[in-house]
C-alpha cells in the first residue's frame, strides 16, 4: 500500500454514528481510503464494528492506534501517532514502549507507519490529552517539522487542527522545510473552498467531523481535492 497516493482520506470515528447508506456513500465518494480513530469512547467493540462495515467496499482501511485495547486485527495498515510538540514524553515514546512490551512480538512491521504528529488546536480534546504545546510560532512548527521529517525520517507529517481550520500560511511554511514526509492536513474542513485550498498545500487531506455535520458537502470535497491535481 502506498501511503504517497493518498490525496483525500476521510476519518471515521467508531463512537460517531452512521448509518449503512452513509457508509456505502463515503466509501463510493472516490477517496483514496478511509481512517478510523478517535478520542474518546473508542473500543475495541466500536472499531470492529465500523471496520467491518467498511470491509465490505474494496478501497484501504487503516486503523489510527489511539489506545492498545482498540487495536483490532484485519486493517491494511496501522498509523501510530507519535505527538512531537507533547510537553508528556508518554506521547513521544512512553505509551509506544508500554505497548511493545506487550505486544511487540506479534507486530507485522511492514503493516506499521509512524505519524509525527503536530497538535495546533488548544481547545481539541486531542491536544487536551497529550498536552500539546499549541502555541508554536511559525519557525517552531518548522523545527517540529524537520525533526519528524529529517531527523526521525518518518514516513508521515500530520499537521492537525483537530475541529477548527487551521492557518494555510503556517501550512505552507511547514511544507516548505519538508523533504521525503508524507504531509496530512486535518482539522474544521467544513467548506468544500476549504478542502481545495489546503490541497494546493498539503499531500494529503483528511475531512472527518463534517461527515456528521453535513455529509454532501463531506462528499463534495472529494473532487474538490481530486481537481487540484488538473
Amino acid at each position: 500500500m502506498d501511503i504517497k497516493e493518498w490525496r483525500h482520506v476521510f476519518k471515521l470515528d467508531p463512537d460517531k454514528e452512521l448509518d449503512d447508506s452513509q457508509i456505502e456513500a463515503i466509501c463510493e465518494s472516490g477517496t483514496d481510503a478511509i481512517m478510523i480513530g478517535g478520542t474518546q469512547g473508542v473500543s475495541f467493540d466500536n472499531t470492529i464494528d465500523l471496520m467491518a462495515r467498511v470491509r465490505r467496499f474494496p478501497l484501504p482501511c487503516v486503523l489510527e492506534v489511539s489506545n492498545i485495547d482498540s487495536v483490532v486485527p484485519g486493517f491494511d495498515l496501522y498509523l501510530v501517532p507519535m505527538v512531537v510538540n507533547s510537553k508528556s514524553a508518554d506521547w513521544i515514546v512512553g505509551k509506544h514502549v508500554e505497548g511493545l512490551m506487550d505486544y511487540g512480538a506479534l507486530v507485522k512491521w511492514h503493516e506499521v507507519a509512524v505519524e509525527g504528529y503536530i497538535i495546533l488546536n488548544p481547545d481539541a480534546e486531542a491536544a487536551k490529552l497529550t498536552q500539546a504545546k499549541t502555541n508554536l510560532t511559525i519557525e517552531e512548527a518548522k523545527a517540529y517539522a524537520r525533526f519528524v521529517d529529517q531527523m526521525l525520517k518518518l514516513p508521515i507529517l500530520y499537521i492537525e487542527y483537530s475541529g477548527t481550520y487551521g492557518d494555510p500560511a503556517l501550512l505552507q511554511e511547514v511544507r516548505s522545510v519538508v523533504k521525503q514526509a508524507q504531509l496530512f492536513y486535518g482539522g474544521g474542513i467544513k467548506q468544500v473552498s476549504q478542502a481545495a485550498e489546503i490541497a494546493k498545500i498539503a499531500d494529503t487531506v483528511i475531512v472527518g467531523n463534517v461527515i456528521y455535520e453535513n455529509l454532501q458537502t463531506a462528499l463534495e470535497t472529494v473532487n474538490s481535492v481530486k481537481n487540484m491535481l488538473k
